[in-house]
């Protein structure tokens, strides 16, 4: 987990926020992550040496945009990635107003609202590490320029202290002409629309990997040896065949062309062809059974 400031009032809002994500592989997840968020690890050569004891393969990168604009708000965000869900904090802020919700997937388990404040997310060490800094450094009566600029100061060394925290950071201000009831009314809308946004690309998603489930199922009916059908016509060089009643078609998108005992296209060189000639596939060759002649086809050729 990552850290997140947020600093929201009057003046506007500014959010800062490293760009770090560590992928775990390993099945002693958590004796790592215990390790990580205490302090007990602090760079990130003591992580990967660690990691290789605990036999819990990481990956460290820093290109996450956790901070993004949307409409007249920011938006944060920290993930974590689960066995079949993922769970999000997000905090929207604006001029004179925030709004903090959780979800699991695209399900919104929490949602709670504040007017000003500077709010924190990450892991405990790192939180406690910014309260201090914060406490010391930060004044109400600051530009929100030089808020970023303090925030950016106080990533910076925390990612010192902890490989929660990577070394690249973003900073971004949003400061439109709200009032506290007008700020809310603005993320009420744009919290709405941008959790729509989740849902359909998760529902997109999902779609997609039902279809590549499907493709691989297929993938693994394409005919390498057996029968095919019959010759059902000859026109030229272009032979009818009926595919007898385990052989089904399809295009190289995967979408069916033709089920058991209907009719494909294929085309034929050979003069020595005839209504009734079995087709079969023989060592992955599409070939007429009786003189092994060649058949082409853009098709593909799948068992039920």
């Amino acid at each position: 987990m990552s850290l997140i400031i947020a600093y929201v009032g009057k003046k506007g809002c500014v959010m800062a926020s490293d760009k770090r994500r560590i992928a775990y592989f390993g099945t002693n997840r958590q004796a790592l992550e215990d390790e990580l968020y205490d302090g007990s690890i602090t760079t990130d050569e003591e992580l990967l040496i660690r990691s290789r004891e605990l036999d819990v393969p990481i990956k460290l990168t820093d290109d996450a945009d956790k901070l993004r604009i949307v409409g007249n708000t920011i938006r944060g965000e920290v993930s974590t990635k689960g066995t079949h869900e993922t769970k999000r904090k997000r905090i929207y802020g604006t001029t004179n107003g925030y709004q903090v919700v959780e979800l699991i997937g695209s399900e919104t388990k929490s949602r709670q609202a504040g007017e000003k404040g500077i709010i924190l997310f990450g892991n405990d060490f790192a939180k406690k590490q910014a309260e201090t800094l914060i406490k010391r450094r930060w004044k109400a009566s600051h530009s929100l320029r030089l808020m970023g600029e303090i925030f950016e100061d106080i990533l910076t060394e925390i990612s010192q202290k902890t490989p929660t925290i990577g070394k690249s950071f973003d900073i971004l201000i949003q400061q439109p002409n709200f009032t506290p009831s007008e700020a809310q009314k603005h993320l009420n809308i744009t919290i709405d629309a941008d959790i729509k946004v989740l849902t359909k690309y998760r529902q997109q998603l999902t779609e997609e990997m039902i279809e590549k489930t499907r493709e691989i199922q297929l993938a693994n009916k394409i005919i390498n040896d057996g029968a095919i059908g019959k010759v059902e016509s000859i026109d030229g060089r272009m032979v009818e065949v009926r595919l007898n009643d385990s052989t089904q078609a399809f295009n190289f998108n995967w979408k069916p062309l033709a089920g058991p005992n209907q009719k494909v296209i294929m085309f034929s060189t050979s003069d020595d062809i005839k209504i009734g000639d079995k087709v079969v596939i023989k060592d992955e060759v599409l070939c007429l059974k009786k003189n092994s002649s060649p058949l082409t086809c853009d098709i593909i050729l799948c068992s039920l």
